[in-house]
């Protein structure tokens, strides 16, 4: 069959064009002139403009990109410089209490006024006899203890009912939280539970980090080891 006729059966496609210009580099060199006349649409319209243009636009909205990249990272910075002097702070509150039995009412209302969180609430169970009395060492349910021993980190999403949630002064108004437990050591059984909560559903979030979180639990932790027997 003759070659003009296969050809018309089998017409050239896009697809061999892209194919036979990114397997000859060297195409364009012969031909330079074409680049100067290959007409582009504009993604801001539907205008018509040079090659040279459309990889200017390109460029730009990549050097645009990377400024917002930036922007988020300095932004993100400054926010960490942020709560990390606030858990200085905090830090040394825990540091210079010299009362055991105050140390839990201090965690909280220190949570709530350094690092602005609207509720916080605290148990301690398996505390030494002489504070038994406190509000901090009444009755916590299995369940709770259970809980708090199966984290092996902060828990931070939306509050779907958690118990723990009654301890807080409003729990309605919790709508998402943070389950912080407390532990001895890494492995260890926990020995209470502190939670964070907001009326703001994204305040806690699944998404959100849990370093400075996990900071907390050490830090209270430690200066709560001074409550057990």
């Amino acid at each position: 069959m003759p070659q003009d006729i296969n050809d018309a059966m089998n017409p050239i496609t896009e697809d061999d064009i892209a194919n036979y210009l990114a397997n000859t580099p060297d195409f364009f060199e012969r031909h330079a002139q074409l680049l100067s006349q290959v007409q582009l649409t504009s993604p801001h319209g539907n205008r018509a403009v040079s090659l040279q243009e459309r990889q200017a636009e390109m460029l730009r909205e990549k050097i645009k990109a990377l400024e917002h990249r930036l922007m988020d990272m300095v932004r993100h910075g400054t926010e960490n410089v942020v709560t990390a002097d606030r858990l200085q702070r905090w830090t040394s509150g825990l540091l210079t209490t010299r009362d055991p039995r105050g140390l839990p009412y201090q965690i909280v209302d220190q949570l709530e006024s350094i690092f602005l969180v609207p509720q916080v609430a605290i148990k301690v169970w398996d505390c030494e006899a002489s504070y038994l009395n406190e509000a901090y060492a009444q009755w916590v349910s299995d369940d709770v203890k259970a809980l708090a021993t199966s984290l092996t980190s902060p828990y931070c999403g939306l509050n779907s009912g958690f118990e723990a949630a009654n301890w807080l002064g409003d729990a309605r108004a919790a709508m998402s939280i943070a389950l912080i437990p407390l532990r001895p050591e890494p492995e260890a059984p926990a020995f209470g539970l502190l939670i964070l909560a907001s009326p703001d559903a994204a305040r806690f979030n699944a998404e959100m980090g849990t370093d400075f979180l996990e900071r907390i639990a050490e830090l209270a932790s430690g200066a709560l080891s001074r409550l057990r027997p």
